[in-house]
């Protein structure tokens, strides 16, 4: 019995696996069997948030298992890809969430729950403390980056990601416009086809 392909979408901070790359990510899979798709449902504090992960991914292994980050989930992703030496496709990464969450710090209320929570200091100190400062293996990653991300740097990730392969689009915005134009990019990283060949 072959082994099944675990593909791992990690959404950005105040979002939910209910986002629209994730459904769109979800729907496309629909024609590949061997694959089983995983959205977790990430919190706002950092440390709850890579723990749920790192149990979700180690309970896929010793199966392959591939990342798709968004945003802060570029983040997370980039923590357990160096991790456990795992593939990962950057969507507007954040490179330094510590930085730009100096925002969100107080009261805030995330748009797809409704959940109301306050963003403290400590969280940005816990986001700090995961910050992989120089990534190995650059083959491992994909960039996919639009240079009018009205949210992020996108030189940011264009520079950490260095030596990887990089989509970088003129135009765009922080959700990626025309994702779903990626999907055989993304699958052919990850090295995943559909379980009928001459399906369409």
């Amino acid at each position: 019995m072959s082994q099944r392909f675990h593909l791992f979408y990690i959404h950005g901070f105040n979002s939910s696996p209910q986002s629209t790359k994730a459904r769109i990510l979800q729907q496309a899979l629909a024609g590949y069997d061997g694959v089983q798709f995983h959205v977790p449902a990430l919190p706002y504090d950092p440390e709850q948030s890579i723990q749920i992960l790192q149990q979700a991914v180690e309970a896929c292994l010793p199966e392959p298992i591939g990342l798709v980050g968004s945003s802060m989930g570029g983040f997370y992703g980039t923590w357990l890809a160096q991790r456990y030496d795992l593939p990962l496709v950057l969507i507007n990464p954040a490179i330094k969430p510590y930085e730009l969450l100096q925002d969100y710090l107080g009261i805030n209320e995330n748009m797809y729950t409704g959940e109301r929570y306050e963003f403290t200091e400590r969280h940005i100190d816990l986001l700090r403390a995961l910050d992989v400062a120089q990534i190995t293996k650059p083959e491992r990653y994909l960039l996919l980056t639009q240079t009018a991300d009205e949210v992020l740097d996108y030189t940011q990730g264009v520079t950490k990601y260095a030596g990887s392969r990089q989509i970088v689009e003129e135009g765009g915005s922080h959700g990626f416009d025309g994702f779903e134009q990626h999907l055989p990019t993304l699958f052919e990283f990850f090295n995943i086809t559909p379980s009928d060949q001459t399906s369409e």
